[in-house]
Parts: structure tokens; C-alpha cells; sequence
């Protein structure tokens, strides 16, 4: 990878038609309100008629290591892959954002058995007993409410993280490690060397544009490079690779981490060198909201600029905070970014065919 010049949202460059095929990869809510945002520029006749950038085929690929909540006790109970990541990237995809989506992420306030639980949680759980493929019923789940894409689990295999933290001490399953004080310093899968669904490897090999984050650096993100031939199948990959960068710090997985750290640490889970560009924010956080998240020790991720175009990694910078409740992603505007600067690269897109 060579290191190029510093891109900033504003800069301007004749759109270049192109019908991507995209996959993102990533876990939480970070990947679900990505693919909110990609899931516009999905072909439609409307959009073929602009001449804009449009994607072809849009795939999420989520991590599937979650233990708590709705999702840890329907894996307990059933012996099934937690929904609840899932359920959100199939919903942030789904056409119909209003009735059905709605319906999906209803989660009940009460109910013996029923508190808690999501009714889209419910649904895959059901599909899945019926089919006795979570895969399967994730596809019939994305059939029903029409979704813009595909969503692959990173692996059909039911998984734990651990982490060996600083201290040298082994922290096990993702709840605990969310929890957890410590800093970590590296994370593996129980059991190891899990396979990925075919799937996955083949959307990943045909990719022109593969994106990871933004999401929880070890929980979210890290798991799928974890999963036997995923990261080399993204190394083999002619696509161009996008890490979004995380707009704050999270409590106890990546406290004091800048940018260039979160792609140390996931270049070094992989193996290798992912990266072309990383999309980063450089919109500073309201006072407000910089107290908010100092209650927890958090704060804006730095972005150390030097540092990654060290590591032969091409910023591109743009106003991506959106203030709410909590720091979230502006969609729409990093969705737009990505499909600028993959119309401003179809030497690499041309490559990839």
C-alpha cells in the first residue's frame, strides 16, 4: 500500500459510474447504522438513471459472539448464534424502515419469559428451530422484510471470546470482558479456528470496497478478523479497504487508544496490513457531550494523522459526529464519502474485475 494525500469530505472530483459491490464488516450498533447509510446507494432504476456511484451488492458480515441480554439467553436456551446483532443490520437494511421494522426491534416490557427480549430476537429464534440453520433463517428473515443486501454471521459456529489482558490475567466471554478494568492486550475465539460460511469468503473475494467500524474495537470489530481465512481472505482481496474509525473512547476496551491504534490493533488480530483509508471524524464534540462521556473516562478518539499515513494508510477526514443521547455516526454523510472516493478511484475498481 502506498500512502497518499490526505482527503477531506469537501474535496470535489467528477463522479465516476460504478456498480460496487460492497461489504462491511463490524458488529453492534456501528454496523447496523453504516448499512442504514450504503443501503441508499443500493441500485435502484432511479438511481441507474443519475449516473451517480451505486452499489450492486451490499453484504454485512457480523460478529456473533455476543453473551448478554436478549441474545445470551436465547443462545443459552435454544443453543442458537445471538440474534440481536443480526437482527439490527437486517432491520437498518430492511425497505420498509417503518410498520416491520418497527415490529423487528419491539422489544417487551413485560411478560413471564417474554421481558426483555426483542420481538425480532423472538423471530429468528423461531426460524431457526424451524430450519435448524441460523444462517438459513437470517436469509428468510432479510426475505420478509425485503432487505437492500445480504447478512452473513461471521461464523455458523457458536463461539466465546477471551482476553489476555496487560496484567497477564484471562478474562472469558464478551459481557465480562465489556466489564472488565483491564487493559487488553489480545483476543482469541474458544473454540479456535472456526469456520466462516462460504458465503462470506465469496463476497469478500469479489468486493470492491471492504469496510471495518465502526464498533467496539475487541468485541465488535476484532472477533471477525478471528475466524479462520477472513482476514487473509481480506488481504487477497483487490477491493479497497476502509477502516471508519470510532468516533469516542469506550470504557474498558479502548480507553487512551487514538486511531492509529485501533488499526495496530486490528492489523495485528489479522495478521497483516488491511488497510488503503481510514474515514475519521473532525468534527469536535460539544462541551456537553465531552462531559457526558468523561463520566466514564471516555473521550474523542485523537486522530493521530502521522501516525497512520506511517503505516501507509490515507486518512480521509470529514464532519461524521452526529450529537444525540450518545456520539453516533452521521450515515449519510460517511455512506456519501465512501461512494465519493471509491468514484474517484476506478483505476483500483477496474482492477478488481
Amino acid at each position: 500500500m502506498v500512502p497518499q494525500q490526505r482527503i477531506n469530505s469537501t474535496d470535489s472530483g467528477k463522479p465516476t459510474p460504478l456498480d460496487l459491490r460492497v461489504v462491511a464488516i463490524g458488529g453492534g450498533t456501528g454496523l447496523s447504522t453504516l448499512l442504514k447509510g450504503l443501503k441508499r446507494f443500493v441500485l435502484t432504476p432511479a438511481l441507474a438513471a443519475s449516473g451517480q456511484p451505486t452499489i450492486l451488492e451490499l453484504c454485512g458480515v457480523v460478529t456473533v459472539s455476543d453473551d448478554g441480554g436478549s441474545s445470551g439467553r436465547l443462545r443459552k436456551e435454544f443453543n442458537m448464534l445471538p440474534p440481536g446483532d443480526v437482527r439490527n443490520c437486517i432491520v437498518a437494511l430492511s425497505e420498509d424502515e417503518a410498520l416491520l421494522s418497527k415490529l423487528f426491534q419491539h422489544r417487551f416490557q413485560k411478560g413471564s419469559g417474554l421481558e426483555g427480549h426483542s420481538f425480532g430476537n423472538l423471530f429468528l429464534a423461531a426460524l431457526t428451530s424451524i430450519t435448524g440453520d441460523f444462517a438459513e433463517a437470517v436469509r428468510l428473515s432479510s426475505e420478509i422484510l425485503l432487505t437492500r443486501g445480504h447478512i452473513y454471521p461471521a461464523t455458523p459456529t457458536s463461539v466465546e471470546l477471551e482476553a489476555l489482558m496487560e496484567d497477564g490475567t484471562r478474562v472469558r466471554g464478551e459481557t465480562r470482558i465489556t466489564a472488565s478494568k483491564g487493559k487488553i492486550r489480545e483476543l482469541c475465539l474458544i473454540p479456535p479456528d472456526v469456520e466462516p460460511l462460504p458465503q462470506t469468503l465469496e463476497t469478500i473475494a469479489r468486493a470492491d470496497l471492504i469496510t471495518i467500524g465502526p464498533g467496539s474495537l475487541f468485541t465488535s470489530l476484532i472477533p471477525n478478523l478471528l475466524v479462520r481465512g477472513i482476514g487473509q481472505a481480506i488481504v487477497n482481496s483487490p477491493a479497497i479497504k476502509v477502516f471508519v474509525c470510532n468516533l469516542m473512547t469506550q470504557a474498558n476496551e479502548s480507553l487512551g487508544l487514538t486511531a492509529a491504534d485501533h488499526i495496530r490493533a486490528l492489523n495485528t488480530h489479522a495478521g497483516a496490513q488491511l488497510f488503503d483509508y481510514a474515514v475519521i471524524n473532525r468534527k469536535p464534540a460539544s462541551n456537553q457531550l465531552k462531559a457526558k462521556y468523561a463520566l466514564e473516562g471516555a473521550s474523542q478518539i485523537v486522530a493521530d494523522l502521522d501516525a497512520i499515513e506511517a503505516m501507509g494508510v490515507c486518512p480521509v477526514l470529514g464532519d461524521y459526529l452526529e450529537e444525540g443521547a450518545m456520539a453516533r455516526h452521521a450515515t449519510e454523510i460517511v455512506a456519501k464519502d465512501l461512494m465519493a472516493l471509491m468514484a474517484q478511484a476506478p483505476e483500483r475498481h477496474a482492477a478488481s474485475r
